[in-house]
């Protein structure tokens, strides 16, 4: 099923592995029409997508991020949609978090030769155009014949309980809901199956409603017809917006979808518009189209 909409996308400027302009093209291909751009934790690639979409009359593309943030036990991201990606604060703040994430992946890469899974640290960073991350060791590994996918990656050293797993800055989930709301945009948590899976899920969401979250992801990668109706009763009870994405890195691997095919309704999508406009979002965040 081919959604219209995907809320959940990434490129190279962070792990994704299309280029901004190549994403935008096959996400048009595979009939998306609202799409946003969503990579972790910065905005440089949105130029780029921004000129790619002008081709396209009748595509409407959202300046968006995901943010990553911390519950114990477990990792919170969310994602800020119509978000006024080119205040100076914000890129500023972005900024610092990069600098973390590379500080953080060198170790990384430490941690791994002293494992015996030695990489090179200039190979790591040349599958990286901005942000470098974890998919970017994960295909060093491959690369240098440790693995042989990027599953295998994490499953074996990258993941949260991996032995080469390495913490970063983080900013507390409010602090994340408060710092999107602070460029104008709206919050989503993102891809919530683990947290209900541990338990800490409603708790989470009443802590992030107060501070200013809008919507949940309901309609993702590999969830089931089950768990997308649970997820969206969920979200009936909180009051939050049932929105979805594809997650798209280009990866590969079992749960990989290519953009669009989501069974995400077009419906909550003109309900983000619609609050969008109301608070003044669509505006600000230098919107080409408005999507009806």
């Amino acid at each position: 099923m081919t959604s219209l909409g995907d809320l959940h996308l990434h490129s190279t400027i962070s792990d994704g592995r299309l280029k901004p302009a190549d994403l935008v093209d096959l996400a048009y291909k595979n009939g998306v029409r609202v799409m946003a751009l969503t990579d972790h934790d910065i905005v440089d690639g949105l130029p780029a997508a921004f000129e790619a979409a002008e081709k396209y009359d009748d595509l409407t593309l959202i300046p968006g991020i995901e943010m990553s943030t911390d519950v114990p036990g477990n990792e919170v991201h969310i994602l800020g949609h119509f978000i006024d990606w080119q205040s100076e604060d914000f890129r500023a703040k972005l900024a610092h978090l990069q600098d973390s994430r590379l500080g953080r992946a060198r170790r990384m890469v430490e941690r791994l030769a002293e494992l015996g899974k030695p990489i090179e640290w200039e190979r790591v960073q040349s599958f990286a155009e901005g942000a470098v991350g974890r998919p970017h060791i994960a295909l060093a590994l491959i690369e240098a014949g440790h693995v042989e996918s990027v599953n295998e990656a994490f499953d074996q050293y990258l993941s949260r309980t991996g032995p080469a797993y390495v913490e970063r800055e983080r900013l507390e989930p409010e602090e994340v809901v408060a710092t999107i709301l602070g460029v104008g945009g709206l919050a989503t948590l993102a891809h919530p199956r683990e947290l209900h899976a541990a338990g800490s899920l409603d708790v989470l969401l009443e802590r992030l409603r107060a501070a200013g979250l809008t919507g949940m992801e309901t309609y993702y990668q590999d969830y089931d017809a089950g768990e997308v109706e649970m997820f969206r009763q969920i979200c009936e009870r909180n009051e939050l917006l049932p929105l979805g994405g594809s997650d798209f890195h280009g990866m590969g691997g079992p749960k990989q979808r290519e953009p669009g095919n989501i069974p995400l309704p077009i419906e909550p999508v003109n309900d983000l518009f619609r609050l969008a406009e109301e608070r003044g979002a669509v505006e600000r965040a230098l919107l080409r189209h408005t999507y009806r």
